[in-house]
């Protein structure tokens, strides 16, 4: 199986140093299967052309395959996969262009954003949908698609045309672009993966996919067909996909004064400080070292978590991905050095699954996020945490619904931001938290955050569960 890279772009050959491969020599990477060899078939000034051919072994396929139960099937030793692009090819890129895919150049960085006239050219690639699917595909993409289908055998035309093609596809866009265009696409063409998938395989679709995924028309094709239509996973991708959507773009600022419309007057500090600072100071009082920022947005909790010294490793997890690049940059997580680099970890998940990554923190905070989930959803995120990640420290805060008629134009029965989903009184905050700790072995008491009134309480709701600890047969 053979892809290669031409452009015309002047100087043609900065091709090789987005690449990272010298055009002077052939280069080899291992796969897991077989090798990949890098090479160029033509390097100059006007033209310059970059080759990866995949050398799979079909017998070391077969070996590699692991205890599937069907080692002696027919289909292992008779089947495609080493004369295809396939998953194997999106692998092959992953390895061999690791730099170029993820945006780095290290002796010509200027070059990263330069959109150049590429031709990518795939021989052969099986496409379960013809070439109806590759232009569904390929096309809203910006590319021009020309594509030859090959006959299941030329010496008996009776019998059809097969699912393979050969594929060219023109655009001009960066190196980046094209790559993770092609990394994700080869798979979803075959609709098949030569390896065994997981919940990590949502993460590398939407980072390959950032930008170009969420608003493909095909996008509901292309998740379940890379996910090897597996329902699960499926769902969960296009919940993070939805969730990226919806997000507001405003800042901050806007967003908080969407959340709390018409504050008082005077000059106080915002009522979203005030949720993070508690929710910091119910850590630092519950002594906890390991601690976990649970819909973490932008990393402004996380933010006062890391200046602390008690606070030995931080975990923020969001199901946003845009959401993750902004805590990112928010906390300079790239200039800080190693050893502080390591206290800290963003991950891209979703509290309405089990996650194992959350398990063994000392302490956990929901700050405004269960508001954001439909009520019959929050079983899931309760089990969760509470039953599966279990952190001896659960501190969650939410509006107080009560406090709603304080604010002059927001209508009555209206909820503070257009994305929650309920909005909870005193009373059915309690009752819900009350529940919850009986159930799962917590101790809970419940505190007001921000400016109080006598008649409807605090502008928002805090309720912090401490585990139950067995001492001597009693609890503590």
């Amino acid at each position: 199986m053979l892809l290669t890279i031409t452009t015309t772009h002047t100087p043609a050959d900065d091709l090789s140093f987005l690449l990272h491969k010298h055009p002077g020599r052939i280069q080899q990477v291992e796969l897991s299967a077989g090798k990949a060899h890098i090479f160029y078939p033509e390097v100059s000034a006007d033209q310059c052309t970059a080759a990866l051919l995949l050398d799979i072994d079909p017998i070391g396929l077969v070996r590699s395959a692991g205890p599937k139960g069907n080692d002696f099937a027919l289909e292992q030793y008779v089947n495609d996969r080493p004369y295809v692009c396939s998953s194997f090819m999106s692998a092959a890129i992953a390895k061999a262009f690791s730099s170029a895919l993820n945006g780095r150049c290290k002796d010509k960085p200027e070059l990263l954003d330069v959109a150049m006239p590429f031709v990518a050219k795939l021989s052969v690639l099986p496409v379960r949908g013809g070439e109806g699917l590759l232009n569904a595909l390929f096309e809203p993409l910006g590319y021009t698609v020309a594509a030859t289908q090959h006959p299941l055998d030329p010496a008996f035309p009776e019998w059809g045309m097969s699912r393979y093609f050969t594929v060219e596809l023109t655009n001009t866009i960066t190196l980046q672009q094209l790559l993770s265009h092609l990394y994700v696409l080869i798979p979803v063409c075959d609709n098949d993966k030569h390896y065994w998938i997981a919940k990590d395989e949502i993460e590398k679709l939407l980072d390959k996919g950032k930008a170009w995924l969420e608003t493909h028309p095909a996008r509901e094709l292309i998740v379940r067909r890379y996910l090897k239509n597996q329902r699960k996973l499926t769902n969960l991708a296009f919940e993070v996909l939805v969730n990226e959507d919806e997000m507001e773009e405003e800042t901050d600022e806007k967003t908080e004064a969407e959340e709390n419309p018409v504050e008082p007057a005077d000059p106080k500090p915002r009522i979203h400080d005030l949720r993070l600072l508690a929710a910091r100071n119910e850590l630092l009082a519950a002594g906890a070292k390991r601690v976990a920022d649970l819909g973490c947005g932008e990393g402004k909790l996380m933010k006062l978590l890391m200046a602390e010294k008690q606070f030995e490793f931080i975990l923020g997890m969001d199901v946003s991905y845009r959401s993750l690049e902004i805590a990112k940059s928010r906390l300079r997580l790239e200039r800080l050095p190693e050893k502080q680099r390591e206290r800290v970890k963003l991950i891209q998940g979703s509290l309405t699954y089990r996650d194992r990554r959350l398990e063994g923190f000392d302490g956990a905070a929901l700050v405004e996020v269960i508001e954001h989930l439909d009520e019959a959803r929050l079983a899931a995120l309760e089990r969760s945490v509470f039953e599966y990640a279990k952190p001896e420290v659960v501190v969650v805060t939410t509006p107080n619904a009560e406090y709603n008629v304080k604010f002059e134009n927001l209508e009555g029965g209206k909820m503070r931001h257009t994305d929650h989903r309920f909005e909870w009184t005193r009373k059915q905050f309690e009752a819900w938290g009350t529940s919850l700790a009986l159930k799962y072995n917590y101790d809970v008491i419940f505190k007001p955050i921000g400016e109080s009134d006598p008649a409807v309480g605090s502008l928002s709701q805090m309720a912090v569960f401490c585990i139950r600890v067995k001492d001597a047969g009693q609890f503590i």
